[in-house]
């Protein structure tokens, strides 16, 4: 069985993310100019300084930890751990001047991810896990709900475009109601019990790094389509458990 993760480091992830978060509300809903990443995606300047300030804050508390984000890279480390950085999970949303956007942050170590947070800064949310702590939302226990099979069962996901028509054509057959109270915001509302699953069709390690141990600690289950484990496989299903098997079963063409 994994160890117990430290719970100041938990704290400590917490706190800088919500850090990270009230930065990025002094940019929402400004006239925000809006940049194209090489992969086409927006990028802007509260996304950059989100990831800044969260790495300023890393190093300066463990200045030898390696750390990855989306806007600058890896920094290898010394000491086994590596936080992984989202700044903003719903550039789109964030964009848009909606409030479902997210800031993510996640703590890996030689036992696998063992800290992930998901902050909700325009919603005042914040769901976290650390390994062997539990799940909470802002500082209470929170856990999945406990419905089962796919009748009347809610699945979130961040977009329709990667879905393939077969995929799309079963889940609307099945009996499911589908939504797209996407990106990060989707796993919290699984996390929290409010929805059964969340679907990542195409997704990279920062998009989920802090997914398997929120889930995992919440009671539920996390995998890639294919129903691997771990973060690193570029798609995610999230849930409460008992519809995992058939909603994986549902988007396999």
């Amino acid at each position: 069985m994994a160890n117990p993760i430290d719970s100041e480091l938990l704290d400590f992830a917490v706190t800088t993310l919500r850090a990270a978060g009230e930065f990025t509300l002094t940019h929402f809903r400004t006239d925000l100019e809006i940049d194209a990443k090489g992969d086409g995606t927006p990028v802007t300047v509260a996304d950059r300084g989100a990831e800044r300030l969260v790495r300023e804050l890393i190093e300066a508390r463990f200045p030898d930890d390696g750390i990855l984000g989306e806007e600058e890279g890896e920094k290898p480390g010394t000491t086994g751990r590596r936080w992984i950085i989202d700044p903003i999970d719903g550039t789109k949303a964030f964009t848009h001047g909606v409030p479902l956007y997210t800031n993510l942050l996640a703590l890996e170590d030689d036992e696998g991810i063992a800290i992930g947070v998901i902050n909700v800064p325009a919603l005042g949310e914040t769901v976290y896990a650390g390994r062997g702590l539990g799940a909470f939302l802002n500082g209470n226990p929170t856990g999945v709900n406990s419905h089962s099979g796919l009748a009347g069962a809610c699945i979130s996901t961040s977009g329709f475009n990667p879905w393939t028509d077969a995929a799309l054509l079963a889940v609307k057959q099945s009996g499911v109601q589908l939504r797209t109270w996407g990106d990060g915001y989707g796993y919290v509302l699984v996390a929290t019990g409010r929805i059964e699953a969340m679907v990542d069709p195409v997704a990279e390690l920062y998009d989920l790094a802090p997914m398997p141990i929120i889930l995992s600690e919440a009671g539920g289950r996390f995998t890639s389509y294919e129903g691997h484990s771990g973060p690193d496989h570029r798609s995610g299903i999230a849930s409460n458990g008992l519809v995992h098997d058939e909603v994986m079963a549902l988007l396999q063409d």
